[in-house]
Order: C-alpha cells, then structure tokens, then sequence
C-alpha cells in the first residue's frame, strides 16, 4: 500500500510541475468557440427582450390611454 501511496504521489508532482512553472497558463485569452457560445446566449437573451418590450410598451398603453366605454358608463 506504501508503494501505490508514493507512485501515485510521484506522479502528481511530476506531472503537476510543468503546469505550475507555467507563466501565461491561463493568459492566452478566448478561443473562438467560447466567443460563439457567449455570443448566442446573449442572442437568446437580446431576442427575448423584444417581446417583453412590446408587452411592457402595451401594458402602458393600457394604463395611459383614456378608455371610451368606460368614460360613457361613469357620466
């Protein structure tokens, strides 16, 4: 059991140097794929702000414009 301890820790350590000494691991900057999987999920969100929009702008219609049936019922 020693023996399986100290090789796996071995390895750990051995492989592991190589990413540690590394200065620019992670500074490269996106690929193009994570610019297109960030790009469509802001689509998905910019298209559904057009429908939410025109529901608001009607919902404001609504509560703005003066209604003619009921003004006719209130006199």
């Amino acid at each position: 059991m020693k023996n399986v301890i100290r090789n796996t820790l071995v390895a750990l350590f051995g492989f592991s140097t190589s990413a540690l000494a590394a200065a620019d691991a992670g500074s490269e900057g996106g690929s193009f794929l994570l610019t297109l999987f960030i790009g469509f999920f802001a689509l998905i969100i910019v298209f559904q702000l057009v429908p939410a929009t025109i529901l608001f702008i009607g919902m404001l219609k609504g509560l703005f414009v003066r209604d003619h049936k009921v003004e006719k019922h209130l006199n």
